[in-house]
């Protein structure tokens, strides 16, 4: 035995470690919970695989819910770590919660792919203020939409569940969720169904709720409106980037696509994370994780902003 503790001395002495340094190492264990923002829910879950397969004794459990229930879970300590698809407000900083953004994406205005006007739907597109006064009830055809004479009616939908897609889809155009009007639907993936479902539907759609991940074109029975955004009554080349999700993604990391309604994402912690698993889970995600972002559906961040998450984590140790 005693020749055994030498060898592995002499091994530790050679890799330039102290040898007490090498005796303590041991595989991370533990738990991390996270419930949330629907927005965030996929690329959590891809990196809760990817750092369980350097982890295998950390053991991480996900739930969805929306914006608002991460939020609240985090500050009531039901969870480790809120995911949040909108900006921390001043009230839940002063209540404890820190956030770390950790990658970008987008809400998207959805309709249903057999829609009678699509082809002007892709031509004249979405203004801002036309998007106002979709969901302040102020519309009630596609033809006011659109600019043409369809009497078509246009249903609108918007979520029932306080959540960020919403928060940041009325942001852009200076409301809060509370001011949208429409039949609202609980959660992403029950206004992508409700917007499937109904031909002269209207959605909003957070983009993993909108593309599939597969083919990377929206999914079936679903097309993205192009946003108008230099609000000239039609949809130029410049701005026709939602073909397929990769498209999106380059629009939304050069700044093409306007912010809002693209936006930060953010896992939100009650305080210093006390938690050793939860710390290294969250240095993964701000480094060697952003690699499954574009994969995944996301804009991963920039090496600045992740400098500068990762210097918050720091100071929080």
């Amino acid at each position: 035995m005693k020749k055994v503790i030498t060898v592995v001395a002499l091994a530790a002495y050679l890799l330039g470690l102290p040898f007490h340094a090498q005796a303590a190492q041991k595989e991370l264990e533990g738990e991390i919970s996270l419930s949330g923002a629907f927005a965030l829910y996929p690329m959590a879950v891809k990196w809760a695989e990817e750092f369980k397969k350097l982890h295998p004794k950390v053991k991480i459990d996900i739930s969805g819910g929306g914006a608002g229930k991460g939020m609240t879970d985090v500050l009531s300590r039901v969870v480790d770590l809120g995911m949040v698809s909108r900006s921390i407000h001043p009230e839940e900083i002063k209540k404890g919660a820190i956030g770390f953004s950790v990658v970008k994406d987008a809400v998207v205005p959805t309709v249903n792919a057999g829609n009678p006007n699509l082809k002007d739907i892709k031509r004249v597109g979405l203004k801002k203020y036309v998007a106002f006064k979709i969901w302040s009830n102020q519309i009630k055809t596609w033809g006011e939409v659109l600019g043409t004479s369809s009497k078509v009616p246009v249903h609108v939908f918007t979520r029932s569940d306080a959540c960020g897609a919403a928060e940041t889809w009325a942001a852009w155009f200076g409301k809060k969720q509370e001011d949208l009007v429409g039949t609202a639907v609980f959660g992403d993936p029950g206004v992508a169904s409700a917007v499937q479902k109904d031909k002269v539907a209207i959605g909003l759609n957070n983009i993993a709720y909108a593309y599939d991940q597969k083919t990377k074109r929206p999914y079936a029975g679903i097309t993205i409106i192009p946003i108008d955004i230099n609000g000239n009554g039609k949809i130029d080349p410049e701005e026709n980037f939602y073909g397929n999700v990769n498209q999106l993604m380059r629009a939304i990391a050069n700044n093409k696509y306007p912010s809002p309604p693209a936006r930060e994402l953010y896992l939100v912690s009650n305080g210093t994370p006390k938690k050793t698993a939860v710390i290294a889970f969250l240095k993964y995600v701000l480094s060697e994780g952003q690699k499954y972002a574009n994969q995944t559906g996301f804009v991963g961040l920039s090496k600045k902003t992740l400098q500068a998450e990762l210097a918050k984590l720091k100071k929080v140790e």
